[in-house]
């Protein structure tokens, strides 16, 4: 009861005396502590709001161009050209009852510098993002950049040289351009030329010059229009249209999964980082939004059926690591059985959005199913606590797609699909994560893991029994079980929601495996980058799964611009067709196929590189169709367009973006990348990691509904088509 009365700020009685208050000391003094928390990171945005705002600039630097200013005018030098003298005679005479000529002066002075300092610090960024604007060194043959590029590069250093923040550079980075019609249409025509016969790529030929001569005119006017009023042209439509007016499962048609197995010069924009934390995708009939809170004290906490809630901070203190484990240990602990209906509760963000938003409003909208509703999705994070162990086995190839499997969809309730990410950690201490997609993509969560695991492992540590370092403080309150009354009604839908999602994950059949012959080191020497190699042998898999070619999708990055997401790489071309005919006819000499390979090789590196200095195909495309959407006008062509399904969707997962160690001096400690579900019902979706000089990995997806597609068969087809490439350059394999 003690305790019960302690969780209690104060309590009154009413006596015949009058009414009697109560206060607890111990509440008050956590209320205290938590509002002098709350002022404090205010301060510090505010702080740190003020350094980025004037970045490169500092109070220091503001203080040194006052009394630089002030020390000439003691010698009789003014270095303001008689500014100063002007500023002063644009002053009110008497401002305040101790104004002398000297404060006078002093505060044109300062006035002067000031603006001197500002003028500084917008002439900086502006020439930052002039620089930022030159991509040619994207182009250059690696090892032999230009002069003109190295001149470039030694500016960018000196006028970065300076310690940015997190945000430092973001009104620095130039915006995204918005590429020609014609560039495009003829971008798009050589992307499709592969896929078609004569006569139907003379159809889509005419429908294209009709859509450039004729429509796309107008709707061009638009987005260029939108370029010059919004910071990105792309990104807002593209978060809407591509991810919250999804009406479809979020998990595996969505949301994509982070696995680990064990322990330059150009800026990039940070603005998918803001959402990391405090965010869920709160679903609606029509469209769902991103809810984003400036702070939360809390993470949410799901085991055996049982919703918690886990403060984070004591006071205005942050929990320690051994008193987390503690909290944690008290779930674990923890007998009670879950209330009707808690434990398939997270379902319904497994199943279908509308679904969800009409369960939302009819069964969580008062009461205590509101409060322990508002209890997650104002979380920090969501956290599973899974009662199963995974982990990947070398000598148990199927460990690693079980462990996959597990993180992308679980058993369809102990994920809540709508936080920006669910931490899960397995009975046997193995972690992965579950990321949401419409607030950020895969290189922001694979930075917040890598920063993770090596915090984890070389800077915290763990005892020799495996607790965390440190006492825990006992006097914490214990973890807040979430309470709920759910209806018979509302568990009927609860139901419903969960057989959707269980047909979902079932069908996903998932096969992920380490490639151990080679990594980018030996690929390096076929004098071709190892993005290319993978896409190209890719290709070859796939052509000899299906017996034929297929639109391709690969994703690369835009943030080299401000609020840049992601791109288009069209990896099935011409060059890399006609490379894996010559491959599967077996007729060719090694010279002609390498040189083919190299071809195919150029072109891809080409496009890449297009895509990422704003010059892909498709969100341009998108953005016209979207435009004449919203005008009434209809394009047979960006409807043909749009609607073409990406029968091979791949991704290469970034690894050691923060460097927080050495991966050759820690071989054990790579990460084995993440994966996602098949895009079309009838195709794969291949995510991979090139993880250091001598592995990768692959997470291969398909639909077992699907009579075309087998994970493991095409899996197979990609390790063989990686050697065969590689025996043409005759490079050396490891003995595996």
């Amino acid at each position: 009861m003690a305790e019960a009365h302690q969780a209690v700020a104060f309590q009154f009685t009413v006596t015949p005396d009058g009414v009697d208050f109560r206060l607890s000391r111990e509440a008050l003094k956590h209320i205290y502590l938590s509002g002098i928390n709350s002022w404090k990171k205010r301060l510090i945005r505010m702080k740190n709001g003020i350094l980025r705002g004037v970045y490169p600039g500092s109070p220091t630097s503001w203080l040194v161009v006052v009394m630089t200013t002030v020390g000439f005018s003691y010698c009789k030098v003014d270095i303001s050209l008689g500014l100063v003298c002007c500023i002063q005679r644009c002053l009110p005479e008497r401002c305040g009852p101790y104004q002398t000529p000297q404060t006078r002066e002093l505060l044109s002075m300062a006035v002067f510098s000031t603006g001197v300092w500002v003028t500084g610090i917008f002439l900086f960024r502006q020439t930052l993002k002039l620089l930022l604007s030159y991509h040619g060194w994207m182009f250059e043959m690696h090892g032999k950049a230009s002069r003109f590029t190295k001149i470039w590069a030694i500016c960018v250093r000196l006028l970065s040289s300076q310690r940015p923040m997190l945000y430092s550079f973001q009104t620095s980075l130039p915006k995204l351009p918005v590429p020609s019609v014609p560039a495009t249409i003829q971008r798009y025509l050589e992307s499709v030329r592969p896929l078609l016969d004569d006569e139907e790529y003379y159809r889509m030929e005419t429908l294209a010059r009709e859509f450039q001569d004729e429509t796309a005119p107008r709707l061009q006017k638009y987005l260029i229009l939108k370029s010059w009023w919004a910071t990105n042209y792309v990104s807002d439509w593209w978060e809407e249209y591509v991810y919250l007016r999804g009406r479809s499962p979020l998990m595996v048609n969505s949301n994509y999964y982070v696995m680990v197995m064990a322990l330059g010069i150009v800026p990039m924009c940070c603005y998918q980082m803001e959402r990391m934390f405090n965010t869920t995708r709160i679903p609606g009939k029509e469209t769902d939004v991103l809810q984003h809170l400036a702070e939360s004290r809390h993470v949410a906490v799901y085991h055996k059926g049982r919703f918690f809630k886990v403060w984070l901070y004591e006071g205005s203190r942050l929990l320690k690591p051994r008193d987390l484990e503690m909290q944690f240990q008290k779930i674990l602990d923890d007998p009670s059985p879950p209330q009707p209906g808690e434990e398939k509760l997270a379902a319904l963000t497994a199943g279908g959005r509308v679904e969800w938003a009409q369960a939302r409003q009819a069964f969580f909208s008062s009461g205590k199913n509101k409060v322990s509703l508002d209890a997650i999705e104002r979380a920090a994070f969501f956290v599973a606590l899974d009662e199963e162990s995974h982990c990947y086995s070398p000598d148990d190839e199927a460990s690693l797609s079980l462990y996959g499997k597990a993180l992308l969809h679980g058993n369809c309730y102990n994920r809540w699909f709508d936080k920006s990410f669910t931490l899960i950690s397995f009975k046997n201490g193995v972690l992965g994560l579950n990321t949401e997609h419409a607030w950020a993509d895969a290189p922001i969560v694979g930075h917040l893991w890598e920063f993770v695991l090596g915090t984890d492992t070389f800077h915290l540590g763990y005892t020799e029994t495996g607790h965390c370092l440190g006492e825990p403080n006992l006097m914490l309150a214990p973890p807040q079980r979430l309470q709920w009354d759910i209806p018979e009604q509302c568990q009927a839908v609860i139901k419903s929601s969960y057989q959707i999602a269980k047909v979902l994950a079932d069908d996903v059949e998932l096969y992920c495996f380490q490639f151990l012959h080679f990594g980018k080191g030996l690929i390096k020497k076929c004098r071709t980058s190892p993005d290319a190699f993978v896409q190209i042998a890719l290709q070859l898999a796939h052509f000899r799964d299906k017996g034929k070619f297929c639109l391709t999708y690969e994703a690369s990055m835009t943030r080299m611009f401000r609020e840049g997401r992601t791109e288009t790489v069209r990896s099935c071309t011409s060059e890399s067709k006609a490379f894996v005919q010559a491959m599967t006819k077996g007729s060719h000499m090694k010279a002609d196929l390498q040189d083919l390979f190299r071809k195919a090789s150029e072109k891809h590196q080409n496009m890449y590189r297009l895509a990422m200095t704003g010059a892909g195909i498709d969100r341009h495309l998108f953005c016209l169709y979207l435009v004449s959407k919203y005008l009434g006008v209809s394009s047979p062509f960006l409807a043909e367009v749009l609607s073409e399904p990406w029968r091979l969707s791949t991704s290469q997962i970034p690894q050691s973006q923060i460097r927080m160690f050495d991966p050759n001096q820690y071989p054990n400690h790579l990460a084995a990348g993440g994966g996602f579900g098949p895009v079309a019902d009838d195709g794969y979706g291949v995510s991979y990691m090139i993880a250091g000089e001598n592995t990768i990995f692959f997470h291969v997806s398909s639909k077992f509904s699907s009579s075309e597609t087998n994970a493991q068969r095409f899996g197979n087809h990609i390790r063989q088509a990686l050697l065969d490439i590689a025996d043409l350059f005759q490079v050396p394999k490891a003995n595996n």
